[in-house]
C-alpha cells in the first residue's frame, strides 16, 4: 500500500501528542531547557541536510523565487489563520498556542528530508522503511514539543498526512518520465534548501530571529523546477 508508510507517522505523531500531554506538567525553566535543546538539534540537522546541494546556484535561486511566491501567497499567515481556527475549535484558555504548536511541528515534520526521501521510496518501490523511522523519531519528538507547547502539535499530524502522502501518490507517476539520476538531482537539492528552511525553524525556537519559514516553502517546489530545467539547457 502506497501511503501505509505515511498513515504510519500520521499515527505516531498523534500518538506522541497525546502522550506528551498526558504527562505531568512541566516547571517554565524545564519547558525552555528542552526547547532550547530541542532548537539545537533541528539547527544541527539542519545544517547537515544543507551541506547534500553541488549547485549553491540552484539553492540560492530557489529561496529567492520562493520567498518572493510565498510572500505574495501570504503562506504564513495562512497557516497561523489555521492555528488560531484550530484555537477557537478546541477552545484553548492560552491564546496563540496551538498556533504556534500547529505551525513549528508542522515546518519541522514536512520539510526535512526523510519527508521527502521516504515519501519517494514509499511510491517508487514500496518501501516504507525510511517512514518507519521518521515515525519513532517524530513520534518521540512529538512527546516533548506537546508537553512544552500543547495540543496544537497534535493538528501537525494532518498537514503530514496530506503533504506525505501527496509525494508518495507523486511518486509512483514521476519515475516513469525521469530518470534515476535526475530524481538523484532534485532530491539533493530540495533536501538542501530544506535543510535551510530547517535551520530557520531551530532560530525561531531559539527565539534568536523571527523567520518567516513558512513564506519560503515554495523553495522546495522552486528546486525541484530549477533542476531539470538547467540540466535541459545546459
Amino acid at each position: 500500500m502506497v501511503l501505509w508508510g505515511t498513515l504510519v507517522n500520521t499515527f505516531a505523531i498523534i500518538l506522541g501528542g497525546i502522550l506528551g500531554l498526558a504527562l505531568p506538567r512541566l516547571s517554565q525553566g524545564i519547558k525552555s531547557t528542552v526547547m532550547q535543546g530541542l532548537g539545537l538539534a533541528v539547527s544541527v540537522q539542519g545544517l547537515m541536510m544543507a551541506f547534500k546541494t553541488s549547485n549553491l546556484l540552484i539553492v540560492i535561486g530557489s529561496l529567492v523565487i520562493g520567498g518572493v511566491l510565498g510572500e505574495l501567497l501570504q503562506v504564513e499567515r495562512g497557516l497561523e489563520k489555521l492555528g488560531s481556527q484550530l484555537e477557537r475549535l478546541v477552545g484553548s484558555r492560552a491564546k496563540g498556542k496551538v498556533a504556534v504548536g500547529f505551525v513549528t511541528t508542522t515546518l519541522i515534520y514536512c520539510v526535512g528530508a526523510m519527508a521527502i526521501l521516504g515519501s519517494i521510496d514509499s511510491g517508487v518501490r514500496l518501501n516504507h522503511d525510511m517512514l518507519y523511522t521518521k515515525s519513532m523519531l517524530d513520534g518521540f519528538s512529538a512527546i516533548i514539543f506537546a508537553s512544552t507547547m500543547g495540543v496544537g502539535v497534535l493538528f501537525s499530524s494532518l498537514p503530514v498526512l496530506v503533504y506525505q502522502g501527496a509525494i508518495a501518490l507523486s511518486a509512483t507517476l514521476i519515475t516513469s518520465f525521469i530518470s534515476p539520476g535526475m530524481l538523484d538531482a532534485i532530491t539533493a537539492e530540495v533536501t538542501s534548501v530544506g535543510g535551510i528552511l530547517i535551520i530557520g525553524i531551530g532560530l525561531n525556537i531559539l527565539e534568536i530571529k523571527k523567520i518567516n519559514v513558512a513564506n519560503l516553502l515554495p523553495s522546495v517546489v522552486i528546486a525541484a523546477l530549477l533542476v531539470p530545467l538547467i540540466s535541459y539547457f545546459s
